[in-house]
């Protein structure tokens, strides 16, 4: 394969919620912890990366990484409406400083899924003020870090709750979330709970774009010069049968938010699998298809689609945001790295603007409701001792990394 283009971003990610630990303001802190909850485990510790996140950067750099894909984290920024913490944004602070201590291009989310516990109690992003106080965040957090920062992003995979709407019924338990919800409602003293996950998708999506535009203009009245964009999740729909809704799932799930990265600085595209859709919605997997511990079917070939999918409807640069597999078989990881960027290069070659591919996850974290049972890192964190311990997949994408291209670098290389 050919060399990358001169500049081509590869790194790793995370979030906020999912690796540093105790953030107990959180309105997902609260989900984990009432009675029944969806979630498998609460996520306590998780990688203590609030605390390690030195080391962490440094071992990114040394691996051959020149880009970190993190969150910052609203709960902890503003923990009380209207309060907000110095200690927290001198924290992100340094923890910026020691992305350009290690030549590290960090590149900053501003919401990775989790909110304040008071922003859920007073309705979350369902209420048309959701966007103002949003915005506020976005200033005060931009003054205080964006003469540090190198990108941003407003949102993750905001268009995800519209996304769920095609599951099969079958695979929703809404009694649970149900039961969930009014649980969590009582645990903050509040009528309702609402979590980014639990709301009406057609009135997040009204209010998010909204507030995706506003946010971006904040950002940007700040000290510091880059690039904001959106990070959206893409998957390759596939149809099936002649009266497929492939079309309208694409066009209802997908194209707002294109059409909102189409007036940013650049898109994010995050992809993982295929999906097949028939004339009732989303199909499973075809039987003695592999499956991924997600449950998605290991189709890495996703990435490719998804890029061109997205190319022929927005004008701006794509960095690949997320990309990824959950396994404990750390060479079918190999395979699929090899695979999504065999794409990504025949991407580059038909002329599509690719400028990075940050790899989801940096380390084994906390997956959601799934808890610490899936494994999308390059590193492995030991939940008793927190030792991290560096995964072949980590040195194979590090090398690939390290000389911008994949040639000569073997699979399984240690």
């Amino acid at each position: 394969m050919p060399q990358f283009p001169n500049g081509f971003l590869w790194g790793a990610a995370t979030a906020a919620h999912q690796v540093e630990g105790n953030n107990i303001n959180s309105d997902l802190w609260v989900l984990e912890h009432v009675e029944p909850t969806l979630f498998a485990e609460p996520s306590l510790d998780a990688c203590d990366h609030y605390r390690r996140y030195p080391k962490d950067i440094r071992m990114l750099a040394q691996l051959g990484f020149n880009t970190y894909r993190f969150s910052i984290e609203w709960a902890r920024i503003e923990p009380e409406r209207g309060h907000f913490s110095t200690a927290a944004l001198d924290h992100y602070r340094r923890v910026l400083a020691a992305c350009h201590e290690n030549g590290i291009t960090p590149m900053v989310t501003f919401y990775h899924f989790s909110s304040p516990r008071w922003f859920a109690a007073m309705g979350g992003w369902e209420k048309p003020a959701a966007g103002d106080l949003f915005v506020r965040y976005c200033g005060r957090a931009a003054k205080h870090l964006g003469d540090l920062m190198a990108f941003a992003t407003t949102f993750n995979e905001p268009n995800l709750p519209m996304l769920l709407r095609w599951l099969p019924m079958s695979e929703i338990p809404i009694v649970k979330v149900k039961r969930m919800a009014k649980q969590a409602a009582r645990a903050v003293g509040a009528d309702q709970f609402g979590c980014f996950f639990l709301g009406d998708a057609k009135k997040l999506q009204e209010h998010m774009i909204a507030a995706h535009h506003r946010a971006l203009e904040a950002m940007k009245s700040g000290p510091g010069k880059y690039p904001v964009g959106v990070s959206i999740s893409l998957q390759d729909e596939q149809p099936v049968g002649p009266d497929s809704k492939r079309d309208r799932k694409c066009a209802e799930v997908y194209d707002p938010w294109l059409q909102a990265a189409g007036k940013s600085d650049f898109l994010g595209v995050q992809a993982y699998t295929r999906c097949r859709v028939g004339k009732k919605g989303d199909l499973a997997p075809e039987h003695g298809s592999e499956l991924t511990q997600m449950g998605y079917e290991y189709w890495p070939e996703a990435l490719e689609a998804c890029l061109r999918y997205a190319n022929a409807r927005v004008r701006v640069p794509i960095y690949v945001t997320e990309n990824g597999v959950s396994t404990e078989d750390d060479e079918r990881r190999i395979e699929y790295i090899r695979r999504a960027l065999d794409g990504v290069g025949r991407c580059l070659a038909d002329g599509i603007d690719v400028r990075g591919y940050i790899h989801w996850s940096l380390m084994d974290n906390f997956e959601w409701i799934m808890g610490y049972r899936t494994k999308f890192g390059l590193v492995a964190v030991d939940r008793a001792t927190q030792e991290r311990t560096i995964k072949p997949s980590a040195r194979y994408l590090g090398e690939i990394a390290r000389h911008n291209r994949i040639a000569n670098v073997a699979v399984g290389a240690a």
